[in-house]
């Protein structure tokens, strides 16, 4: 009998029972938002921008919208994050200790977020919210005394001549965890600070059957890499022989439905599934009951978010962000719509809008689900595509094909004669007939969006598929310096990178 699990689970059912949040969320913000602004009002920051008199203002949300501007990585890294490397309290009290390194899924240089103590401790408050409301999903007594396999990226993390700390987020925060975590955190530090990809899953892999999985948490992509070399190595039916209880999987950074079909042939049936939103930025939410792929925003734990609707009122056709846009609080936007999402944190970052767009499903219980980002929306011949679309048209493409097609890049290109085609690129294991896999795409964007199949009939001319093994999908991001446990894979591709992609393709056939 899991005395010790049955233990834990009461205390996690009885804590799940207590709300987490305010009832009044427009207010919880507003504290939130005036805790920042004291905390920070002395920063060079602070000064510039006024905060003390935006403290002492009348409407306090509104002084700060007029009195600082939004600011995209770029430009906040150009005028303040950057000083930060020399001189402290820029953006936030004191020197940052460490530094996320992110290019994420667009970009050539990694990008330096700050990542400062009081947001490691936001993002461990987060945490906690989620595990109180893992009472939520009834699971078996057992799984609270199993181990938790964690796939991060490396946590050997690289020092700069200030003895500030660098590395992706996930390896900053495998280097903070509590002693207390060794008692259940697999593969374990020594293994997580293996630099090379490939030498760290060869060790998760020998180390495996001496684990008692009863979690797992990471993005799909690599994930199901290292679960697929497990069950090839010892020759498993699925991960169920090896890990009995693995019950629960905790996704994020991409879409999970994609994977569902590969990723319950792996294991040997379902898994709850629990989606979070950890960026490098901060820990914005994550899945807080069953029966949704939704996530609930988390709004007392050192963020403040504003909205900025994605349409005519804040970006222009091309996914640019207008001059002045039009910026909500979270007692003004509405179910259904899709907005970008804009945080201020404990970390410095201030009205930064992050680059992900998201949609409220249900704001009683704020449960939302990201859509996509701003710059991967598929609309240069007016096809208006976003990423939540193109993966819907993916998930039923391998329902009605048997065919589990997770990995997968879509890009508008100009031919010679100036007419725009979709290009589609299908990583997989399975046969798949191309021409059908693209009329089938096609057929189900004309039928699930109007200005897709408005486009079709106009400056859309054509729609190009072509398949390819996964092996050769994870040789072109290992050429591009993509591989790793928390890098994201492109669903919409620039002009530029399809075309190189598809050189690569041509080349390795050759």
């Amino acid at each position: 009998m899991a005395v010790l699990g049955n233990l834990l689970k009461t205390v996690v059912d009885l804590t799940s029972k207590v709300p987490d949040r305010a009832e009044n969320v427009v207010e919880t913000q507003v504290k939130e938002l005036k805790s920042l602004l004291e905390g920070a009002k002395n920063t060079s920051f602070g000064l510039y921008y006024g905060f003390q008199n935006i403290l002492d203002s009348d409407d306090l949300v509104t002084a700060y919208r007029n009195q600082v501007p939004v600011f995209d990585y770029h430009k906040l890294e150009e005028q303040w994050w950057g000083q930060q490397l020399k001189n402290d309290s820029i953006t936030w009290p004191g020197m940052p200790d460490f530094f996320a390194l992110s290019s994420g899924t667009t970009g050539k240089k990694s990008k330096h977020i700050p990542v400062t103590n009081d947001m490691l401790k936001s993002i461990r408050s987060v945490g906690m919210s989620l595990v109180r409301h893992l009472g939520n999903f009834d699971l078996p007594a057992e799984v609270f005394e199993k181990e938790i396999l964690m796939l991060s990226s490396t946590a050997n993390l690289n020092e700069n001549n200030r003895g500030q700390r660098e590395g992706e987020i996930s390896g900053i925060n495998v280097n903070n965890f509590p002693g207390w975590y060794d008692l259940f955190y697999r593969p374990g530090k020594e293994i997580a600070s293996i630099s090379d990809w490939d030498d760290r899953v060869k060790r998760i892999v020998e180390e495996a059957p001496s684990w008692d999985i009863g979690a797992i948490a990471g993005i799909p992509a690599w994930v199901q890499l290292v679960l697929k070399a497990i069950k090839q190595r010892y020759q498993l039916e699925n991960l169920r022989e090896l890990w009995p209880s693995l019950s629960v999987y905790s996704s994020g950074g991409v879409a999970f439905e994609p994977y569902r079909k590969n990723f319950e042939e792996l294991v040997g049936g379902e898994l709850v599934i629990i989606d979070t939103y950890l960026a490098s930025e901060g820990f914005f939410g994550f899945t807080a009951r069953p029966d949704t792929m939704a996530m609930t925003l988390a709004i007392s734990h050192g963020m403040y978010y504003e909205f900025i609707p994605f349409d005519e009122r804040g970006f222009d056709e091309l996914g640019n962000v207008k001059s002045e846009p039009v910026t909500l609080g979270i007692g003004e936007v509405r179910e259904g719509d899709e907005y970008a999402l804009i945080i201020s944190t404990c970390a410095g970052a201030w009205r930064y809008m992050i680059g992900d767009t998201i949609r409220f499903t249900d704001l009683d219980k704020l449960e939302f689900v990201i859509s996509g980002r701003t710059k991967f929306y598929l609309n240069v011949a007016g096809s208006q595509l976003s990423e939540e679309k193109i993966n819907a048209a993916i998930k039923d493409l391998s329902e009605q094909t048997g065919i589990g097609v997770d990995e997968f890049s879509v890009s508008a290109i100009r031919d010679q004669d100036g007419n725009f085609y979709h290009q589609w690129i299908l990583a997989h294991d399975g046969q798949l007939d191309d021409e059908e896999a693209v009329e089938r795409l096609d057929q189900h964007l004309q039928n699930a969006n109007k200005n897709y199949r408005v486009a079709r009939g106009k400056a859309l001319k054509e729609v190009k598929l072509r398949s390819i093994d996964k092996d050769t999908f994870f040789d072109w991001l290992e050429k591009k310096k993509k591989k790793g446990g928390q890098i994201k894979t492109p669903k919409v591709m620039k002009e530029e990178d399809m075309l190189e992609l598809m050189k690569f393709i041509s080349d390795e056939n050759l």
